[in-house]
């Protein structure tokens, strides 16, 4: 057997905001976007709640549901764009929260929305290596979005993290590969409160050409075709790019529908995809295979081949990730305005 996911972990706060009540505010324009976006919630964190404390969360659940001692755990990378320092990284605070002790690789990894992936494929690689036993990959956020710009309405906080190694595997990474362009289409300048974005531009040249790209990429590779996966879970910034670029590969509805997630809890940025795979775990049975394909702004995809094995029977599998979205507890603009500190004082 090779290298793969030895075990996931999920977080995902529990207070939510409907995308209506964020469009009650803003008016007829603000209907229009909720209703092109195909988002009808999305997850807030709360004051106490960062990129730190969501990504100890889903390490906790991954460490426990994997049943190995932290201290096995030989590397620690953590994906994000939202990172609670600019300088002081988010790793280490994993790492000691965790219990690892000194001796581990560990590092915050920048690249919009695939931060995450990029932390599993340098896990793998490391793994493969025989540098580490396991390493832990994470990808959470607590992503932004301007008053009254089309990414309040989908900017949301989540996160997830995977424990990589080569022994009691639950689900085989068979192939990885990256596409990756200079494509300007989102971008946060040092000291700037909201990212700005391209728009429509966002679309055609950035997502869906990576996306696409990258998914064709490695079914080439690897000489398999969409009705070769039971599941696909791509990048998700909003409900209606993902299901667009599936169809657009050859995928089904169905193949899609298990990790599309991104309609209830919003885009929780670099932990996108890496939620949409875990919800696909959660119920993904031996030899069926996934295809993961993230997406980051600037930019570039990492895709996957996964193959679930006969470990995955045998591993723990709840809280599941829809059970967690059911359970959200929903509040007002002016309370979401509160708790993203958006309220400036004086």
């Amino acid at each position: 057997m090779g290298v793969g996911i030895v075990s996931y972990g999920t977080y995902i706060p529990k207070y939510r905001i409907k995308a209506e009540e964020i469009a009650r505010i803003w008016g007829e324009d603000g209907e229009v976007i909720s209703k092109g976006l195909g988002i009808q919630q999305k997850s807030i964190p709360y004051l106490d709640e960062d990129t730190a404390t969501i990504a100890v969360e889903a390490a906790r659940e991954a460490v426990g549901r994997a049943g190995i001692d932290a201290s096995e755990i030989g590397a620690v990378y953590v994906g994000s764009e939202s990172h609670p320092y600019v300088v002081k990284p988010t790793a280490t605070i994993v790492g000691e929260a965790l219990g690892i002790g000194n001796e581990y690789f560990a590092a915050d990894l920048e690249f919009a929305c695939k931060a995450g992936t990029a932390g599993v494929q340098i896990c793998m690689a490391m793994v493969k290596a025989g540098m580490v036993n396991y390493g832990l990959a994470i990808g959470a956020d607590t992503s932004q979005g301007a008053p009254g710009d089309p990414l309040e309405y989908s900017a949301s906080a989540g996160g997830a993290a995977y424990i990589v190694g080569g022994k009691n595997v639950i689900a085989e990474i068979e192939a990885t590969c990256s596409f990756t362009s200079d494509t300007p289409d989102f971008w946060r300048r040092e000291g700037q409160p909201y990212p700005s974005h391209g728009g429509r531009f966002t679309g055609l040249p950035a997502y869906f050409r990576h996306v696409t790209s990258a998914a064709k990429m490695i079914m080439e590779r690897t000489g398999l075709k969409p009705s070769d996966f039971k599941y696909v879970v791509l990048h998700q910034p909003n409900g209606k790019f993902p299901t667009r670029a599936a169809k657009m590969l050859g995928f089904s509805n169905e193949q899609v529908k298990q990790g599309l997630v991104v309609p209830y809890i919003g885009n929780t940025y670099s932990g996108s995809s890496l939620l949409g795979l875990a919800a696909v775990l959660d119920v993904v049975k031996p030899d069926e295979r996934i295809l993961l394909v993230s997406f980051g702004s600037g930019a570039g995809s990492d895709a996957f081949v996964i193959r679930a094995t006969d470990a995955i029977e045998s591993i723990e599998r709840t809280p599941q990730v829809w059970d967690k979205i059911k359970s959200g507890v929903y509040v007002d603009y002016g309370l979401y305005l509160k708790l993203r500190k958006k309220i400036k004082v004086r």
